[in-house]
């Protein structure tokens, strides 16, 4: 979604020295103020473009390092922990090969107060900068890997937990790679931001910043399916990587789901279906009658017209059942004799849906008809089978299985025969989605801190694409802090340009 232009020009006057706090900064966008630290030598500006979550800084300073810094801030005051990210450049070539962008974080606003930031350079460079204390001297960790032109750094993020600063960079499409400092010190709040420096007094550098995010991770000893955070869903131009926020919720929503027509997106939220009108940019409830405990797994028919849904039933203990209910609502008609049985797939012919069950004590995928009857078991493999969904040819279902031992994505036969891996990764890969052109698949991808058969909510997670055919390695597509509830159903726009995801964080 693109929004209304809106240009914010905020000028400091040109002096040689400047005061550290200026009394009434300006807010810009997510930021409560934008200003000048330490002795710059030329006033830096501040633009913000289209998006509400792209910001351009532009500022001079000598350097950050030593014991005290001269640099071009965008700042909000944040207590506790959090994650800042945000993709960024520097659109023109030239200037100093130590010019640096970045994300910060810092006690105050002087200029020789204790920071940490993740840094890119002119030539590359990709670091960890930090100052522990007031007044002193700066050092660095570096992060190997990155060199100037087309493999510099452009994705950045710094996350504070307690007195942990860790930060990472990527080369969007790549994965992020980290480093961290375990000994900053701690604080109510910090200032928390976008910087910018030219490391040359007598010039001044613009970096450009886009896809900002704040986010609020969750809290120690926060309890899965009973605690949530708030919810942003977004929407996401696969071939750009740029994204939109179209709707904000402080409960959870999972799982948007796109119309065949292009128009909405269904997603889950407390357990009832939702239709949120793209164009309006309203929400508003699916009446699913007595089925008020929906999964995140529900599906639509390839011509639109008909909903899929897993509800936990009450005459059925509490399992998940399968049933199908129209689009606009109605009485859901029962599918699947037993449970639990999760949904995840509607063959193009509208003839069958495939779903993972737990059945003789293992997850497998199994078929069935859509108005009910025998299901057919697909996949027989120990361990854990999942996330079945159909080609638009119907030829083929894809799947994620631990049977290798991390979780990957494969595919079989409509059939369930010819099964054959499509991912070999150092992640841990959920919920293949087909792109209904039948090119692509987008997926949901864990590190290797997360168990292979769990699928958690809050963690930092990638959304990556494959060619279907296998012809080429996976890429990261958003880097997204979520999971559990992100992608977990068929989300791709008709067009088969756009995702639609949920992406997660608490209040600040």
């Amino acid at each position: 979604m693109t929004s209304r232009v809106l240009f914010l020009m905020v000028p400091l006057a040109v002096a040689a020295c400047r005061p550290a706090e200026p009394m009434k900064p300006a807010p810009i966008g997510p930021f409560e103020g934008v200003q000048d630290i330490g002795s710059t030598g030329l006033a830096g500006t501040t633009v913000l473009g289209q998006d509400p979550d792209v910001v351009e800084l532009t500022g001079a300073g000598a350097n950050m390092w030593g014991t005290e810094d001269a640099f071009r801030f965008a700042w909000k005051k944040v207590g506790g922990d959090f994650v800042l990210r945000a993709r960024g450049s520097f659109p023109e070539a030239g200037g100093h090969e130590h010019r640096k962008f970045g994300v910060l974080l810092r006690t105050g606003l002087g200029a020789d107060d204790a920071t940490a930031y993740a840094a890119v350079h002119g030539d590359g460079l990709a670091a960890l900068q930090y100052r522990l204390e007031s007044g002193g001297e700066t050092a660095e960790i570096r992060v190997d890997g990155f060199e100037s032109g087309m493999h510099a750094p452009d994705v950045v993020q710094i996350e504070r937990s307690g007195s942990t600063v860790t930060a990472s960079f990527a080369r969007f499409g790549e994965p992020l790679r980290s480093v961290r400092l375990d000994d900053f010190p701690t604080g109510d709040s910090l200032y928390v931001g976008l910087f910018v420096c030219s490391h040359d007094a007598t010039r001044l550098e613009t970096a450009r910043f886009s896809q900002v995010r704040f986010v609020k991770p969750a809290e120690p000893g926060f309890t899965p399916y009973e605690d949530f955070l708030g919810s942003r869903l977004e929407i996401l131009d696969v071939s750009s990587g740029d994204r939109a926020i179209v709707l904000s919720d402080p409960g959870s929503i999972q799982a948007p789901n796109w119309t065949p027509d292009g128009a909405a997106l269904i997603f889950n939220r407390d357990g009832l279906l939702w239709r949120f009108d793209l164009a309006k940019g309203e929400t508003s409830r699916i009446d699913t009658d007595f089925a008020t405990a929906n999964n995140n797994d529900h599906v639509l028919s390839f011509d639109g017209s008909m909903l899929a849904i897993s509800h936990h039933a009450e005459d059925a203990d509490g399992q998940s059942i399968v049933y199908t209910v129209p689009v606009t609502g109605g009485i859901p008609k029962r599918v699947t004799e037993f449970g639990p049985s999760y949904l995840h797939g509607w063959s193009p012919d509208g003839k069958h849906l495939v779903y993972t069950a737990l059945r003789g004590g293992d997850y497998d995928v199994y078929r069935i008809p859509v108005e009910g009857g025998a299901e057919t078991r697909l996949t027989d493999s120990p361990g854990l089978d999942d996330g079945p969904e159909y080609t638009p040819d119907g030829e083929w279902i894809w799947f994620n299985s631990v049977r290798s031992g991390t979780m990957q994505l494969w595919r079989m036969r409509a059939t369930g025969a010819d099964a054959q891996r499509m991912t070999e990764s150092a992640t841990n890969d959920w919920f293949p989605h087909i792109s209904p052109d039948g090119r692509w698949v987008a997926y949901l991808a864990y590190g290797p801190d997360v168990a292979p058969s769990e699928h958690p909510f809050y963690r930092h997670v990638t959304l990556n694409l494959v060619p279907a055919d296998g012809s080429a390695a996976p890429r990261v597509i958003a880097y997204v802090y979520g999971g559990q509830g992100t992608i977990n159903v068929p989300s791709w726009s008709p067009d088969s340009k756009r995702l639609a995801f949920v992406s997660n964080s608490g209040e600040f």
